[in-house]
């Protein structure tokens, strides 16, 4: 970086310099507030979805995708399935035309111990977009990291060249599995992490490198650069800017619009603290995890077994909330 280039990255805002450092993703289904932030990448979930979805300005696609599921047909239930993954695709439509990247798009949590079901539904899922002119290169099917989500995307990245988001990563053999799958992207939680550990331990109060949710990422990171695997790493979920300032440098992170904005407001500077370099040099052995390993590795670490099926009970809730919302607009009353 030049002199000039490092000036102007400190009379900046925060965003900005961040955004210098790391690809800068919104974590939210709001096209307004994309279109204020200009982050690279977007993401999707349920919960987000469902909030986008209540908003008058959204009406016509939801429409949209319910005139789309009548002229299909088939029984109430097929009916019901087929909106709710129209609409997820169409909010995914709308954002990339906000957004120069890719966007992702969930499978349906119901479908998280299922390998089969999986795949079925995210080639779905891409077939919907590509019939919206959409090619699957700014895709990325979004999925939890059960040992199943982890070899679904495995074999969507081998047989269908389908990029995977894998989701709810609150461990780190869930990692090392995703770096072996060939999974495009992980989305490790940073913020969950924090809200177990505040929950569940005497310590309510973390500075920014010291948060346990940073650091799972950051020790995440390392590996992945030490080691040379193609997955690149997205943190999500951050519950303060500190988290975010002390992950600078990861490969992607996805911010919620209240947070982009605290960034942009400030002209805090923000140093590196994440990089290749760094990483070759720090003192990490290389793991293999077959899927007993995968299993006793998660099932020992209590914070990470809590907070993946926590999260996927939550956003099978959400697909089921969004379902009830819809069902009088889809099959009446």
């Amino acid at each position: 970086m030049s002199e000039h280039q490092s000036k102007r990255i400190k009379m900046s805002n925060s965003l900005e310099q961040l955004k210098a450092l790391t690809t800068v993703v919104a974590d939210t289904g709001d096209f307004e507030a994309m279109k204020q932030y200009k982050p690279t990448d977007a993401t999707t979930n349920p919960s987000l979805i469902l909030a986008a979805a209540s908003l008058p300005q959204y009406k016509s696609v939801i429409d949209k995708a319910i005139n789309y599921a009548k002229k299909l047909g088939g029984c109430n239930t097929e009916k019901l399935e087929n909106t709710l993954d129209m609409i997820c695709v169409l909010f995914g439509v709308e954002i990339l035309k906000v957004i120069p990247g890719r966007v992702s798009t969930e499978v349906d949590a119901r479908l998280s111990f299922s390998i089969k079901k999986s795949v079925e539904k995210a080639k779905k899922i891409i077939q919907l977009y590509e019939e919206q002119g959409i090619s699957k290169e700014r895709i990325l099917i979004k999925m939890a990291s059960t040992w199943e989500g982890i070899q679904a995307a495995r074999e969507l990245e081998t047989k269908y060249g389908i990029h995977c988001n894998l989701t709810l990563l609150f461990n780190f053999a869930q990692a090392v599995a995703c770096a072996e799958a060939g999974v495009t992207l992980i989305s490790p939680f940073v913020g969950r992490i924090l809200d177990w550990y505040v929950a569940n331990t005497d310590k309510k109060s973390y500075g920014g490198e010291e948060d346990p949710g940073v650091i799972s990422v950051t020790k995440i990171y390392n590996y992945y650069k030490k080691f040379g695997y193609k997955t690149v790493v997205m943190g999500a979920s951050f519950r303060n800017v500190g988290e975010i300032r002390a992950l600078a440098g990861c490969d992607l992170l996805t911010i919620s619009p209240k947070l982009l904005g605290e960034l942009e407001a400030s002209k805090e500077n923000v140093p590196i603290k994440l990089s290749v370099e760094t990483a070759k040099q720090q003192p990490l052995e290389k793991i293999t995890l077959d899927e007993s390993t995968f299993r006793w590795m998660l099932n020992e670490d209590q914070m990470a077994t809590d907070k993946l099926s926590d999260g996927i009970r939550k956003f099978a809730a959400d697909c089921i909330k969004l379902e009830n919302t819809l069902k009088p607009l889809v099959i009446g009353q």
